[in-house]
């Protein structure tokens, strides 16, 4: 892990769950964005900019993903299976 990675890490740490739940949803809609212009992209012929926009749509999925396992973290603190 580098060194800007863990200090991203840290930042979601010490976000608060609705922080982290906004995250995410706001990198859903840009992948959202961007697998609609590489549909259109790749329509269109230009596979090569289809194919730039499906990675940067991947990179917003990634992210989001980080997002919500951190608010994930929070919950399972407060709120796991109790036996």
């Amino acid at each position: 892990m580098t060194q800007v990675q863990t200090k991203d890490q840290e930042a979601m740490q010490k976000q608060a769950p609705q922080q982290l739940h906004q995250k995410a949803a706001e990198h859903h809609e840009q992948a959202a964005k961007h697998h609609k212009e590489a549909a259109k992209q790749h329509e269109s012929g230009d596979y090569k900019a289809a194919a730039h926009h499906a990675q940067i749509a991947h990179g917003h999925t990634v992210n989001a993903t980080e997002q919500e396992t951190e608010a994930s973290k929070k919950y399972a603190n407060t709120h796991g299976s109790q036996k």
